[in-house]
């Protein structure tokens, strides 16, 4: 037994803890932003009015695509658009006021866009529901091959 076997098999467990977390935290943030959940939009106690761009669709997307990558359901395309969402963010509103995201106050639009990028190449782990349907699927095609023979 090698020294990093056993950080092997735990690799998609981490994986997995690592993907719900993320999800979670991203899915408080669009909560928080459409419902005024945990403070509100950016802790002011307001939500964002509906439709208004880009901060309403960025919601969505954090809510939506938190709640799928949280439970490991498409996580591959959630992962993506949140990526892509959090990388607009960055660009776009915080990239304007300073060069670093330490001065633009865009680590979170920094992070969240690189953790969900990583997501999109690593797949999303053990404890995801994509695994579980793709289980039940080859599952009952194997029976349905059985009961028509």
């Amino acid at each position: 037994m090698s020294l990093t076997e056993p950080i092997d098999r735990a690799r998609p467990y981490v994986l997995g803890l690592f993907r719900i977390v993320i999800g979670f935290l991203f899915a408080c943030h669009g909560a928080s932003s459409l419902f005024g959940f945990f403070g509100g939009s950016m802790g002011t106690g307001t939500t964002v009015a509906a439709g208004t761009w880009p901060y309403w669709y960025a919601a969505v997307i954090q809510l939506v695509g938190g709640l799928l990558v949280m439970c490991g359901l498409f996580t591959r395309t959630a992962a993506l658009v949140s990526s892509g969402s959090m990388a607009y963010a960055y660009f776009v509103e915080h990239q304007a006021d300073a060069l670093l995201p330490l001065q633009n106050h865009g680590e979170p639009s920094a992070m969240y866009c690189w953790s969900f990028l990583l997501l999109v190449f690593t797949g999303p782990g053990a404890l995801a529901l994509d695994r579980t349907l793709a289980t039940l699927r080859r599952g009952s095609s194997t029976s349905e091959a059985t009961v028509s023979v």
